[in-house]
C-alpha cells in the first residue's frame, strides 16, 4: 500500500489524482501530517509526500530505523513539478515509484542514488541477499576500479559495467568445472578459505552458495537462489524435527540457508503441517509434484517405503531433482532420540534458468517505444539484434552489455544464438521492430527455445498502427495484414490469402511489397483486390512511419504507382466502405455508409460502443 500525505490544497488535488490512477494502490492520509506520517509510516510499504524535503526529513528521521525495511519515500513539490526519491530508492522501491508519479502527474522524476545516476546496477537490487562490504564494492564499481566476480556457477545477472571482470580460482576445481556428482562438501574442502581469488588485494564480488565462503576484506557476497531442498515426513512429523533436519544437512554441507529457493515434496504432503510451517519459518515457498513426475526422476536411493505410501520410490531425492538439479546432498534422514526418524531430506543445486525477452522496438520513434521494452533492455546482459535496430537504442543499455548484432538476412542464426546465450544461464533481450510477435523475430526464437529457458515477449507498436495512425483511421473495421515477400512462402500461397481477403472485404495492409528483386508481386496483388474493390477506393501509402523521413500519401486504388512503393513502405488498401474524410481515410466501425451515404452520423453512445 502507498500512503499519500499533504498539507495543501495543491497536494490534496495532487493526492486524488494519484488515487484515481491507482484504485486500490493507496491510501490517503488526512489530518495534521505530524500524525499522518507517522501512521503512514507504520502502515504502508511505500510513501508519497506533497511536502518540502526539509519537512518530510524533520517528520521522518525520528522513525527511520533500517533501509532494508523502511519504506521507500518519495518528494513531491508544491507545483508537481518534480517527484524526488528520497528514502529507500532500492530497498523500498522509492527510484521506480519515482518515475511512476512522475508519469502520472506530469512531473520530473528526481533520482540521486548513485547507481542508478550512471546505469550501472546496485547489488541490492539484483534479488539476492548480500552480505560483506557491499558499500565498498559498489563503490569500486562506480569509481571504475578492478572488481573481480567470482562466480561458483553461472548465474543470470544483468549487464556489469566493464570494470567488473570474472576470475576463476587459483588452483582447485571451480565449480562451473567440477564433475556432475561433485558433493557440496567437496567443493567446500577444495575451495578452503579463500582458494578463489587470483589476487589478495583487489576488489571482489562473490556469487555462491557454500555457507564456507564468508567475505573476506573489500569482498561482497551475493547468495544466489539455488538451492532446492527436497523433503519427505511421515504424517504428524514435528515441524523442529524438519527444520532440525534441514538446517543440519545444510550445516554439515556447507551451504548457505541463504541460498535456499525452495522445499519440495510430493502432492500428498502438500498439506502436512510440520513441512508447511518449515517453509514458512525459512521464508520459503514449498513445491510440490504429482507421484507420477518424482518416479520418472532417477535417483541413487530409491525405496519400496514411499513407494507404498505415495506412489513414488522417492520423494526427498526425486523432488529435489525433479526440474534437472544437481544433487549435492544425497537421502538423509532426521535423527530424533528414543523414535524412528519421521523426515528426510536432500539438497540439489538447480540449473539456472536463463532469460530471454524477445522486445519489439515500435516503428522507430523513441516515445513510441514502450516503458517495459526499455526496462528489459536495461535488464539484459546480452542484446542480440540487426544491427541498424541495436543502433536505435543503444544508448540504453547499460555498461558493459554484451551486443551480439548481424545483418539483414540473419534471422534464423540471430534466434539461434539469442537462445543459445539464455541456456548458459544469460538474461538474453532479442530486438526486433515493430512488434516482434509480427512478421519479425519472435517465431524463429519460440521456435528454436524450449522449456528449458523462461522466454518473455514484450509487445511493440506495428508498422501496419502506426501507418494507420498517419493515415487516420484504416483499420475500423476488420483487417489483415500480408507479406508480399515470397522469400518464406510461395506465391501460390500469398496469391490464396490475398484473394480470400479481398472476397472478404477486408481492409489490407500490405508488409514488405515490393524491392529491388521482388517488382511484380505488388501490381499483381492490386490487380486481385480490383476485382471486389471500385477503383477511387482510398489507398494509404507510408514510408519510415515515425521516423525523421517518412512520408504519408493518400491515393486509390486506380491511382497508386507501385513503382513509389519500397520495402521501407507499409500499404493500406480500404474495403469496400473506406472513405477519404478531411483528407484522412477511415473505415467506419459498421457499413452503414455503404447502405445509405447520407445516413446520420453515430450518436455519441453508439460511437462508444
Amino acid at each position: 500500500m502507498i500512503g499519500l500525505i499533504s498539507a495543501t490544497t495543491a497536494g490534496a488535488s495532487a493526492c486524488a489524482r494519484l488515487a484515481a490512477a491507482w484504485p486500490g494502490r493507496v491510501r490517503v492520509y488526512e489530518g495534521p501530517v505530524g500524525p499522518s506520517a507517522q501512521r503512514a509510516f507504520g502502515e504502508c510499504e511505500q510513501l508519497v509526500c506533497f511536502l518540502a524535503t526539509g519537512a518530510t526529513v524533520r517528520l521522518l528521521a525520528p522513525l527511520l530505523t533500517d533501509k532494508a525495511s523502511d519504506p521507500g519515500v518519495v518528494c513531491v513539490d508544491e507545483a508537481g513539478r518534480f517527484a524526488v526519491s528520497l528514502v529507500g530508492g532500492h530497498g523500498g522501491g522509492a527510484n521506480a515509484l519515482a518515475q511512476q508519479v512522475a508519469e502520472v502527474l506530469g512531473a520530473q522524476a528526481v533520482v540521486t542514488t548513485a547507481t542508478d545516476a550512471v546505469g550501472v546496477p546496485g547489488l541490492d537490487t539484483l534479488g539476492m541477499p548480500l552480505e560483506g562490504d557491499v558499500a565498498g564494492v559498489s563503490r569500486a564499481m562506480l569509481d571504475g576500479e578492478l572488481v573481480e566476480l567470482i562466480a561458483d556457477f553461472g548465474w543470470p545477472l544483468p549487464a556489469l559495467p566493464p570494470n567488473v571482470r570474472r576470475s576463476h580460482a587459483a588452483g582447485g576445481t571451480h565449480p562451473a568445472d567440477a564433475p556432475p556428482h561433485a558433493s557440496a562438501a567437496d567443493l567446500a574442502a577444495d575451495a578452503g578459505a579463500a582458494a578463489w581469488a587470483p589476487s589478495t588485494s583487489a576488489t571482489r564480488l562473490r556469487l555462491t552458495d557454500l555457507a564456507t565462503a564468508q567475505p573476506a576484506e573489500r569482498e561482497a557476497v551475493l547468495r544466489p537462489p539455488s538451492l532446492v531442498v527436497g523433503v519427505g515426513a511421515s504424517k504428524g512429523a514435528p515441524v523442529d524435527e524438519v527444520l532440525a533436519l534441514i538446517e543440519g544437512t545444510l550445516a554439515d554441507a556447507g551451504l548457505s540457508p541463504r541460498s535456499v529457493a525452495r522445499l519440495a515434496t510430493v502432492d500428498a504432503k502438500a498439506e502436512e503441517p510440520g513441512i508447511v510451517e518449515a517453509a514458512g519459518r525459512l521464508g520459503v515457498p514449498l513445491v510440490t509434484y504429482s507421484p507420477e513426475q518424482l518416479a520418472a526422476v532417477p535417483v541413487p536411493n530409491p525405496s519400496d517405503a514411499p513407494l507404498t505410501a505415495v506412489g513414488t520410490p522417492s520423494v526427498a531425492e526425486a523432488a529435489a531433482l525433479v526440474e534437472g538439479a544437481q544433487l549435492l546432498v544425497p537421502k538423509r534422514k532426521s535423527a530424533p532420540e528414543g523414535r524412528p526418524a519421521m523426515a528426510t531430506c536432500a539438497i540439489a543445486r538447480r540449473a539456472p534458468r536463463g532469460r530471454l525477452a524477445v522486445v519489439g522496438l515500435g516503428p522507430g520513434a523513441r516515445d513510441l517505444l514502450t516503458p517495459r521494452a526499455k526496462d528489459e533492455l536495461r535488464r539484459a546482459a546480452v542484446l542480440v539484434g540487426l544491427d541498424q535496430y541495436v543502433d536505435q537504442i543503444r544508448d540504453l543499455l547499460r555498461p558493459g552489455t554484451v551486443v551480439l548484432e548481424s545483418g539483414l538476412g540473419a534471422e534464423e542464426e540471430r534466434a539461434r544464438t539469442a537462445v543459445a546465450e539464455a541456456r548458459k544461464g544469460q538474461a538474453v533481450a532479442l530486438i526486433g521492430s515493430g512488434d516482434a510477435g509480427v512478421y519479425a523475430m519472435a517465431s524463429p526464437a519460440l521456435a528454436e527455445a524450449s522449456d528449458d529457458i523462461d522466454v518473455v515477449g514484450v509487445p511493440g507498436v506495428t508498422a501496419a498502427l502506426a501507418a494507420g495512425a498517419l493515415l487516420g483511421a484504416p483499420l475500423g473495421h476488420d483487417h489483415v495484414s500480408i507479406s508480399l515477400s515470397d522469400l518464406h512462402t510461395p506465391w501460390e500461397v500469398i496469391e490464396r490469402r490475398v484473394r480470400a481477403a479481398a472476397e472478404a472485404d477486408l481492409v489490407v495492409t500490405f508488409y514488405n511489397p515490393r524491392s529491388r528483386g521482388r517488382d511484380w508481386q505488388l501490381p499483381k496483388a492490386l490487380t486481385l483486390l480490383a476485382e471486389h474493390r471500385a477503383p477511387r477506393t482510398p489507398v494509404g501509402v507510408v514510408r519510415n512511419a515515425s521516423r525523421v523521413d517518412e512520408s504519408v500519401r493518400l491515393t486509390t486504388l486506380a491511382a497508386l504507382d507501385p513503382a513509389t512503393v519500397d520495402m521501407m513502405t507499409v500499404v493500406t488498401v480500404g474495403n469496400t466502405a473506406t472513405r477519404e474524410i478531411a483528407g484522412r481515410m477511415v473505415t467506419p466501425r459498421g457499413y452503414r455508409w455503404q447502405q445509405d451515404p447520407d445516413a446520420p452520423a453515430l450518436t455519441g453512445t453508439e460511437a462508444g460502443r
